[in-house]
């Protein structure tokens, strides 16, 4: 296993209250997940998604290796669970890769108007990504771009969108038929939060450079770990916890990171934990930093403000690239004396410093390790942060599987709208 969580400083900083309890309310909650027949188990496809083979995903690598070889940029069209594991993924591994675009996720004129001016000169693909086809952000943004393709490319469009949507059912199905678009299914058991691994993450991740193989195995070795009936199991132990946190009066879990590169993994991360434990006036309001630069802003706050948080690092072991601090002639940035230390230990001692400065101001703190950051340690890490919060949920007596909430906002922006 290449992610290893460690929690032995924190579990040792336990008060007693509850912790009995929990521990036997997590291990029953993870038997629930197991034997899968918690609330919601109907979504719980997602847990055999890492056991797949790469056979299996042929016809999703062939259409890859096209938008590859063939066009200047991808725009992928989606919001929510549609774009975020993509995203997350590619800005982690390939943050350099300049041919992928995303939208769809938001209604600003000002983004959508200069990716429509971007595209005029390019040669492009769409990926339009919904189950229903009538997500209005999604929806919105697809017909300005299917427009712009069919004045580009004419009667050769539908060879440039591919939809990646419901089996049977819905319109952007009916227009995928109607208009001759290639197309891969979203299972009808898997939510869109847990999606990473079906064509609506592997299309995108796969057209960027992905690595089908490695990102097979990282999950395998997620699935391996999770699924473990045993108290070592990382997502057991950070779904218990989350839960003792919680029941001693934590409200906010702020996931850091040292890395740059893992801005769009944390934005993942908060949408699959928010909108499975956020639902009856229970669970944790997931916050993430980036760090040092967020040191020198939210920092005074974590270090001395309301205690009601906690943090939980995610540290990259070993770097494939890597720089050496040069002499100055003059040292007048006072700095000579990290001559010929390299970056990646200069931020291992940043890291280390902020967690026993954090500890010390009392913020319980635990940290999942990654041996470096490729596609078999970060697919490996999302598997577990799916158990995780499957555990968690079932912890609350929540559904971690459903999102009645986001509905509300919807329903005021229809009526609004005239709808």
């Amino acid at each position: 296993m290449s992610v290893r969580y460690d929690d032995e400083k924190l579990c040792h900083s336990f008060e007693p209250i509850h912790v009995e309890d929990v521990e036997d309310r997590t291990h029953e909650s993870l038997h629930l997940l197991l034997d899968r027949k918690g609330p919601g188990h109907e979504f719980l496809g997602w847990m055999d998604l890492p056991l797949q083979s790469p056979e299996e995903f042929e016809p999703l690598s062939r259409v890859a290796e096209e938008i590859k070889s063939s066009g200047d940029l991808l725009v992928c069209v989606g919001i929510g669970g549609s774009y975020l594991g993509a995203k997350a993924v590619i800005h982690s591994l390939f943050p350099e890769n300049d041919r992928i675009r995303f939208a769809g996720h938001h209604l600003s004129p000002l983004e959508l108007s200069r990716l429509l001016k971007e595209l005029e000169n390019k040669d492009f693909y769409i990926n339009v990504i919904s189950k229903s086809g009538t997500t209005t952000e999604p929806g919105v943004a697809f017909r300005f771009l299917k427009q712009l393709a069919e004045k580009k490319y004419g009667k050769e469009t539908s060879k440039r969108i591919i939809a990646t949507t419901d089996a049977s059912k819905g319109a952007l199905r009916t227009l995928s038929e109607q208009e001759g678009y290639r197309t891969f299914t979203i299972p009808d058991n898997v939510g869109g939060r847990f999606s990473v691994l079906t064509p609506v993450g592997l299309l995108p991740v796969l057209a960027t450079g992905g690595d089908l193989k490695k990102i097979l195995k990282g999950a395998k070795a997620g699935y391996q770990q999770g699924s473990l009936d045993d108290r070592q199991n990382p997502a057991f132990r950070y779904a218990r916890n989350r839960k003792i946190l919680w029941k001693n009066g934590k409200a906010i879990e702020i996931l850091a990171t040292f890395e740059p590169q893992m801005h769009y993994l944390a934005e993942w991360w908060k949408q699959l934990f928010g909108e499975s434990e956020g639902k009856e006036g229970k669970g944790l309001y997931p916050a993430s930093a980036d760090f040092t630069t967020d040191l020198h802003s939210l920092g005074q706050w974590i270090q001395e403000g309301t205690r009601n948080i906690f943090e939980t690092f995610l540290v990259i072991e070993h770097y494939e690239t890597d720089l050496a601090v040069e002499k100055s002639r003059q040292n007048l940035d006072g700095l000579d004396y990290l001559t010929g230390k390299k970056m990646s230990w200069i931020n291992r001692k940043a890291y280390e410093g902020t967690r026993q400065a954090h500890e010390d101001g009392g913020v319980p703190v635990s940290a999942f390790y990654l041996d470096r950051l490729d596609e078999e340690n970060l697919f490996e890490l999302l598997v577990i942060f799916e158990f995780a919060i499957a555990i968690y949920g079932y912890t609350l007596g929540v559904n971690p599987f459903d999102q009645p909430g986001v509905e509300a906002y919807k329903k005021n922006m229809f009526k609004l709208l005239g709808k």
